[in-house]
């Protein structure tokens, strides 16, 4: 297993030689630098300890700070365990060209966005009611199940849309652009502009494909607009 922090910026598209439109997410991955290695003999599994983007010292707790200076480094706004992911020791520094190549396919886990409160059509796809000829029932509900006085546990019903922990599976990795530190990932990946995600290594296993060729002006040119926010993306303290 293997596995990297980044940053979703945003979505643009890319032209292959072939005239093929690749629809891509921009992901600022800037340098992950190894917090802590856990092995199974110590912790009981394997994995590290991986962390990004500096944040100002007086954000963290001791204890915190305590496992920051142990790996001798800056405090980390995102830290996030990568299991069976080995090769490195504590304090090493990881780049997005040291871990995936064009062409392999990765599982790409983020926070979705927030929609607040959602009624069951927007948020479980229910189909409506009729909307005319004097019905009552537009987007209700609908039946509750059986008839015992009491709603089961899980029920799909109205509240809280979104904010949760999603992976999207398989995703081709169009190109790894080592001097902007940029990985553009084909396809949509969860969560908002500068939300922060984690890409690892296919679970399910899908075979690298050979790389598709870029156009050489796209493949030379990064969105201006996400160039800005990798800039803006590790501020000198935050």
């Amino acid at each position: 297993m293997k596995g990297i922090l980044g940053r979703k910026l945003e979505m643009t598209q890319v032209f292959s030689e072939t005239g093929k439109l690749i629809p891509v997410t921009v992901i600022a991955v800037e340098t992950n630098t190894v917090l802590q290695v856990k092995t199974v003999e110590k912790d009981g599994y394997s994995a590290l300890k991986l962390g990004t983007i500096n944040k100002r010292a007086n954000l963290v707790n001791k204890p915190e700070m305590g496992n920051f200076k142990k790996a001798n480094s800056e405090p980390k706004r995102f830290v996030k365990e990568i299991r069976d992911m080995e090769g490195y020791e504590t304090g090493a520094e990881i780049k997005a060209a040291d871990v995936f190549n064009a062409g392999e396919f990765v599982d790409v886990t983020g926070i979705s966005k927030g929609k607040g409160f959602a009624g069951a059509i927007k948020r479980h796809n229910y189909s409506r009611g009729p909307m005319g000829h004097g019905s009552g029932y537009h987007r209700g509900i609908g039946s509750m199940g059986a008839i015992i006085n009491r709603i089961f546990k899980s029920k799909k019903m109205a509240g809280h849309m979104g904010h949760e922990q999603v992976t999207i599976q398989n995703l081709e990795v169009i190109k790894v652009d080592s001097e902007r530190n940029l990985v553009l990932v084909k396809g949509s990946v969860p969560g908002p502009r500068k939300g922060f995600v984690i890409i690892k290594q296919n679970a399910k296993g899908v075979k690298t494909t050979e790389a598709a060729n870029l156009l050489s002006r796209n493949a030379k040119a990064a969105p201006a607009a996400a160039v800005k926010e990798v800039e803006q993306a590790a501020p000198a303290a935050e």
